[in-house]
């Protein structure tokens, strides 16, 4: 049986620090990833998704962080084929992902900026979510095998938004394209009724890890404003519903990753936490569960 690591994505949301979970005293940069640290082994960075990664982030984050604690690094946007600002790029480089130059350049920046984590053995994957409009086809196959070759030798994990590449026509195919570069397949857990809803299948692709993001199951999912597509309280029963399928991947996988994205207020800690005493079999009696 493989290790769950359960986490959320994001210890530093703006709502998050200001909905009291972090204690008095621990609210600074330092003492936010020090307290969360202290209660989950992994952590997903959105920062990088936005904004390239740095070497003093993650040299200092791997240093406020306990033996064994991870982190999954979001890649950036330049990088996964969504629009960026030219204001996201350091030292003019304007945001042009069609110009081998550039794509050169945010390439070896981003390396740089995870070396750190890397070195430290607290890279637990990069990311890459790919946007809604990538469909299976034969482009996209070659967009990944360019990944592949920039990214060799790293913990990947690809998390699809468009539905097509986990129908039941696909499905087969888009296991055999990740296997073959060595991608972890990422599963989803969202509103289940919208057009562009990702079907919660648990494929695995990859013998060294797998990866489980919680999106929250708000009906606002892809319109309206952030709080409005990640406004959802996880119950006992919607997370008891996934326990058969993490024991599932676990049991194929070395290590599995357990994130909850639903990043409005506390939601997403309080709904870890809860999937961590249900996988222990404590949440009848732990205080706030259900």
């Amino acid at each position: 049986m493989g290790e769950i690591l359960v986490g959320t994505c994001s210890w530093t949301d703006r709502a998050l620090v200001g909905s009291g979970w972090y204690p008095a005293g621990r609210k600074d940069p330092e003492g936010r990833l020090r307290y969360y640290a202290e209660r989950f082994p992994v952590v997903e960075v959105d920062s990088t998704y936005y904004g390239l990664p740095s070497t003093r982030n993650s040299r200092l984050w791997a240093e406020r962080t306990p033996d064994g604690f991870v982190f999954d690094v979001k890649a950036f946007s330049l990088l996964t084929g969504h629009p960026t600002r030219d204001a996201a790029l350091p030292d003019g480089i304007p945001a042009r992902p069609h110009d081998p130059k550039v794509l050169d350049e945010v390439w070896a920046r981003f390396t740089e900026g995870i070396e750190p984590l890397r070195q430290a053995g607290r890279l637990g994957s990069v990311l890459f979510q790919l946007p809604p409009w990538f469909r299976p086809g034969r482009r996209a196959g070659q967009f990944l095998e360019e990944c592949a070759e920039r990214t060799a030798g790293w913990p990947l994990a690809v998390e699809f938004r468009h539905p097509d590449w986990w129908r039941p026509e696909w499905a087969e195919a888009t296991c055999a394209l990740l296997g073959r570069y060595g991608m972890a397949a990422v599963a989803v857990d969202m509103n289940r009724t919208l057009p562009s809803s990702i079907a919660p299948v648990t494929h695995v692709t990859s013998p060294r890890l797998s990866v489980v993001r919680f999106h929250g199951r708000s009906p606002a999912w892809g319109s309206g404003s952030k709080e409005d597509r990640f406004r959802h309280a996880y119950d006992e029963a919607e997370l008891t519903e996934w326990l058969p399928r993490l024991h599932d991947l676990a049991a194929r996988v070395d290590r599995l990753h357990v994130l909850f994205n639903n990043c409005c207020g506390a939601a997403a800690v309080r709904a870890a936490e809860l999937m961590r005493r249900l996988l222990d079999g404590t949440d009848r009696t732990a205080p706030g569960g259900g």
